[in-house]
């Protein structure tokens, strides 16, 4: 004896509707747990766990380039000052907001133990040099060859700054600060006075 779910429709050109329905039905119950699972995945993945803040904790990575200006940076040489190490790009919007804030900084700390290099993050060079000449912004920027500092420092998006203690360990990381958020970073850390005692 056939029941009602099991008739043929027209619809269905003459197979039974149910099948159809509890497939259907058990493909939105999959799609579902595998929503439920991302969200929670993502909703209990800390910031430290992230990729991009590994390194927090640890030595900074050692690392030496050109700058736009003709010179060269090398964070070895800057053992015993703060070093707010800036990935940035000047196609990024958040870089572009972010930019005044790193001059802020620059301005605040002048002879200060510390220091800000840019690294630019797939960029050109004519572009960042036209960009700092619009933007102002006098620190070192290394603009050519930096794909493996990004590397280095698991950088996966821009903006995202990293603050080396005097010590040589990054001590911070953030996407997208303010001055006021890159200070609030040293002073945890134990603040300028704490450069005075690195020899």
């Amino acid at each position: 004896m056939s029941t009602l779910d099991d008739a043929p429709t027209a619809a269905s050109g003459g197979r039974p509707a149910a099948p159809r329905r509890r497939a259907a039905r058990n493909a939105a119950i999959v799609v579902g747990a595998i929503m439920v699972g991302l969200v929670v995945l993502l909703a209990t993945r800390g910031v430290a766990d992230g990729p991009n803040s590994r390194i927090v904790g640890q030595a900074a990575p050692d690392f030496r380039g050109g700058t736009i200006d003709g010179g060269t940076f090398n964070l070895a040489q800057h053992r015993g000052e703060w070093v707010v190490v800036n990935f940035f790009a000047t196609w990024c919007t958040p870089c572009r907001i972010e930019h005044p804030q790193m001059k802020e900084f620059v301005e605040r700390h002048q002879g200060d133990p510390a220091q800000l290099v840019s690294v630019a993050f797939d960029d050109q060079p004519d572009a960042i040099r036209e960009f700092f000449a619009e933007q102002g912004g006098d620190w070192p920027v290394l603009a050519a060859d930096t794909g493996r500092i990004a590397l280095d420092y698991g950088v996966q998006t821009v903006p995202e700054s990293y603050v080396v203690a005097p010590s040589g360990q990054v001590v911070g990381r953030a996407e997208g600060v303010t001055a006021d958020d890159l200070d609030a970073i040293i002073d945890a850390a134990g603040g300028m006075g704490a450069a005075a005692t690195v020899s």
